[in-house]
């Protein structure tokens, strides 16, 4: 006995103070447990207020079909099987099948649906069988956070997430703003498995994630998601995207980008206007034009000799679009009319024999650089440099109207946005401001790259030329006496990538002569401008049109008219003189002719039914007339006397 006390009081000791230690921390973790608390992620708004990404919770509805008795499962199958059918849309036969067959197979976890609102999982709970509840009922409810997009799909891709797939958008690029921090609370566990907290506060309080509030303009967004997939699908495009951004700030009030699926629809598929950077074409002659013009080689008054609109560089063919050429032009009609053959001679022959001039003033306009914007996935510029291998003796050339050069279009737009905004380049913005609450916790100010990228003579020149593109140039299909535009086309004929086709055989790197892509970029208004815009759609099918005036033209035409019609822009008046001149010089006749013909029958015919009645009522006359329309026929003769009181009878077409 005294052995066996030894025995005891050693392992008392032992445990109590030997490995008290460990023994203790063995009971905290199967008695204590750290619940987190999850912070809430930061909302997505739009400039004007709406919401347009947010958290939602939904649930996936599973059943226990062993938890439910005999009795009540055959009792209350078919009830719940006919409710069943109501929120999903499937026939009662279908749940009342389904739900035998998982008894039949001893499933104690059912699937029933999938991503369920919390209204409908409310709604759910109060099902027959389901409203017994998880032991009685077998209704299980997995809940889980997931993010949604109010305005649908619409600007998706810019919005962006933040999850297993990885970040994109704003959602990716300001994710450690939004996530916010989880809290964590201490919960020790009492009868039945269950938890309970062990103090009245949090041990660490969950702090929500900032909200994001951006810069698009929900109508904007909506004009240009709608023009661009309007056009998208009437050439059958492979993708396009469109961009519009407010010319003093930077601020990038809408941006779509569709790609057609193999059912032909279109959704947000990538976001072409950061990432795909890809040969302008005819757009990047402004560039090489304000080279020109600010090195003060030429003016916009030379006189260039188009020829026939084909020349060779090297044997290369450099081909107008107009057979038989152009002739002789001014240099700023070869710009309105998109001469290749006419930029190309401008360009040779005052760069041929210093062509890293002409390299480094693109490069000084900003041509080269990036923007630099938050959001991942920004295609690299490039700019071909007369010191790299790749330089070929007609890399000069090629470069003057738009091969050979790679941009994404937002940074097309960028320079464009830089010669609207008086030459001072401003880097593109997506977001405003972040918010905890409705305190302003940061501000994302105007951003600008460089002050001046071209003299204000040179600036002044070339947006009187983009206004005349669109008056009486390439782009004249979209002009309008209404609202002015400014702006430049672009066709490019797509390069195709060295590759094996469907037979095996080697096809090397070629332009296509079936590909290409359409784009105009500009500004309006003319004059001051507000916004500029850029609309790129790659792959339209050639036989419905391919040039840049056809395709991407009027997308840019739609967008600024509507921002017109429904966001009035402050600086844009139209003139009413014309019209005012028009109307008083009418009066004038009116009253000469009453004046003259005061006794005197005029002729009426092929006058408005109310302007004939009232010309003749202001003489006295009294007026009965049949139709309506256009007067006729009148029943006294132009010319003939009349008194005071007589009637005339017309008759109207």
């Amino acid at each position: 006995m005294a052995l066996s006390f030894i025995v005891v009081v050693f392992k008392i000791f032992n445990l109590q103070y030997i490995e008290g230690d460990k023994y203790r921390k063995l009971s905290l973790e199967k008695t204590h447990r750290n619940d987190t608390i999850f912070a809430n992620r930061g909302n997505v708004y739009a400039a004007d207020g709406n919401l347009l990404a947010t958290s939602m919770s939904k649930f996936n509805i599973r059943m226990d079909v062993m938890a439910v008795k005999s009795s009540v499962f055959e009792r209350d199958i078919k009830a719940l099987s006919n409710e069943l059918s109501k929120m999903f849309k499937k026939p009662s036969s279908y749940f009342q099948k389904k739900l035998r067959d998982a008894r039949k197979r001893k499933n104690r976890y059912l699937l029933i649906a999938r991503n369920v609102g919390y209204n409908d999982y409310a709604k759910m709970k109060t099902f027959p069988i389901f409203k017994l509840g998880v032991f009685r009922g077998g209704f299980i409810a997995e809940q889980k956070t997931v993010r949604v997009h109010p305005i649908g799909k619409i600007a998706e891709r810019t919005v962006g997430y933040d999850n297993h797939r990885g970040g994109a958008g704003i959602e990716g690029a300001f994710a450690e703003y939004m996530q916010g921090e989880n809290g964590r609370r201490l919960k020790q566990k009492i009868a039945k498995g269950q938890w309970k907290p062990i103090n009245d506060v949090n041990e660490k309080e969950p702090i929500d994630g900032r909200d994001v509030i951006t810069t698009i303009d929900v109508n904007i967004q909506d004009i240009t998601h709608h023009a661009l997939l309007k056009q998208l699908e009437y050439f059958d495009a492979d993708h396009g995207c469109a961009v519009v951004m407010e010319v003093e700030t930077g601020e990038v009030k809408a941006i779509s980008n569709l790609g057609r699926t193999k059912n032909g629809k279109y959704y947000e598929k990538r976001n072409y206007a950061v990432w795909e950077s890809h040969e302008p074409g005819s757009t990047f002659k402004l560039a090489s034009l304000m080279v020109a013009l600010e090195d003060k080689k030429v003016d916009t008054s030379l006189v260039v000799d188009c020829g026939k609109g084909k020349i060779f560089v090297n044997n290369k063919k450099v081909e107008d679009s107009k057979r038989g050429g152009y002739g002789k032009i001014s240099l700023a009609r070869v710009f309105e009319v998109s001469s290749n053959v006419g930029i190309v001679k401008v360009i040779q022959k005052h760069y041929d024999k210093s062509p890293k001039k002409f390299t480094d003033k693109i490069n000084s306009f900003g041509l080269g650089e990036m923007t630099g914007v938050k959001i991942k996935g920004e295609g690299k510029p490039f700019i071909r440099d007369p010191k790299d291998k790749s330089w070929s003796p007609i890399s000069l050339e090629w470069m003057a109207w738009g091969y050979g050069v790679s941009l994404t279009p937002l940074q097309q737009l960028t320079f464009y946005n830089a010669v609207a905004n008086n030459g001072t380049v401003v880097k593109p913005r997506f977001v405003k401001e972040l918010r905890v609450g409705n305190k302003v916790e940061k501000s994302f100010d105007k951003i600008v790259l460089k002050e001046k990228i071209a003299s204000q003579t040179t600036i002044n020149k070339v947006r009187k030329i983009m206004e005349n593109v669109v008056k009486r140039g390439t782009a004249k299909n979209i002009y309008s006496p209404n609202f002015s535009m400014a702006g430049k086309t672009g066709t490019a004929k797509k390069w195709i990538p060295k590759h094996k086709d469907e037979n095996g055989k080697t096809v090397y790197g070629h332009y296509s002569s079936k590909y290409y892509t359409s784009s105009f970029a500009g500004f309006f208004p003319a004059k001051e401008p507000k916004y500029s815009c850029i609309v790129v759609i790659h792959k339209p099918k050639k036989e419905k049109g391919y040039y840049g005036a056809t395709v991407a033209a009027p997308v840019f035409k739609e967008i600024a008219q509507k921002i017109y019609t429904s966001t009035p822009v402050d600086n844009q008046s139209i003139s009413e003189e014309k019209e005012f001149a028009s109307i008083n010089k009418s009066y004038e006749n009116y009253y000469t002719k009453l004046r003259k013909y005061k006794t005197i029958m005029p002729k009426v015919t092929g006058m408005v039914a109310m302007d004939a009645i009232s010309l003749l009522e202001n003489m006295g006359l009294k007026v009965k007339f049949s139709g309506s329309g256009k007067v006729v026929e009148q029943s006294i003769e132009k010319g003939n006397k009349v008194k005071k009181g007589a009637t005339v009878y017309l008759k109207l077409s």
